[in-house]
């Protein structure tokens, strides 16, 4: 059953647009229900706003990529700008889970600080959850060379709003730790500031990934890096698939809301310098 995805939107904030209501696909009943539930939620908050992607068409049905923003106390233009994506696969969306239950805090209690500008991606793979398509790769995905409305909408969002960062949730097939990986943003990276650390992660088990240095990822928003106005960086985190999903949920919540202070202190210090 379409879930009516109306919100509203404060007129403090020009960079979410009021759109007509959209649907998105009939999807598993626990998920169709937490995600009608957060923009009910986002309706009534002072900070978390529900503004989805789109609209795109595809066999002549109109659909959208559920996307919530999140604004701090005294956001503005210089205000530190991230994006956050999961649900990259339908037939995995524990991710997608984990994302939403992490807005979710954010609108029931806002305490990331002042001066942020998140936007948040929970389901990317809108029409795979719509037509069962198992055959999309959207995790591998060129974001300049897109073939998916879905990452289509997605580079145009990220030219439009130009991210400071991205981060992205997977799952890990296999894997028994969390996989980390830190791309892009060399000149943060040449002053030695860690913007994700072991403290963010305690006390789950982690193996730390090297990025690759020197070219333009074939994957994912760096892809594309070279059309925003400055080097973004990509972190992906990779949580284990055989995790149970509660277990899931909860790291993905509690490594982003570490993460994110984290480097929104690194910035507070650094307009003081």
């Amino acid at each position: 059953m379409p879930i009516p995805m109306s919100y509203e939107t404060s007129t403090r904030f020009a960079g979410v647009t009021h759109a007509p209501p959209l649907t998105v696909p009939a999807a598993p009943a626990e998920f169709a229900q937490r995600l009608a539930s957060l923009y009910g939620l986002a309706q009534r908050s002072d900070y978390v706003f529900g503004s989805p992607l789109g609209p795109f068409y595809h066999e002549s049905r109109h659909h959208a990529v559920p996307r919530f923003v999140y604004f701090g106390p005294h956001t503005s233009n210089e205000s530190l700008r991230l994006a956050f994506y999961a649900g990259f696969d339908h037939r995995d969306l524990r991710g997608a889970f984990g994302l939403l239950h992490f807005v979710e805090r954010l609108a029931l209690s806002p305490d990331l600080g002042q001066g942020l500008n998140l936007s948040f991606f929970p389901l990317v793979d809108v029409l795979g959850l719509t037509d069962g398509d198992a055959t999309r790769d959207l995790v591998s995905a060129h974001w300049g060379r897109p073939r998916a409305p879905e990452i289509s909408l997605l580079e145009k969002d990220a030219c439009l709003h130009g991210y400071h960062g991205f981060v992205r949730i997977e799952a890990a097939p296999g894997d028994e730790v969390v996989g980390i990986r830190l791309r892009g943003h060399p000149d943060l990276r040449a002053t030695g500031v860690e913007l994700i650390s072991s403290l963010d992660t305690d006390p789950l088990p982690v193996r730390w990934e090297a990025g690759v240095d020197g070219f333009l990822p074939a994957d994912g928003p760096l892809s594309v890096a070279d059309d925003l106005p400055f080097p973004p960086f990509e972190l992906t985190l990779r949580i284990p698939a055989a995790w149970p999903a509660e277990l899931h949920r909860e790291a993905i919540a509690s490594i982003l809301k570490r993460f994110v202070l984290r480097y929104r202190g690194h910035q507070a210090y650094a307009q003081h310098l």
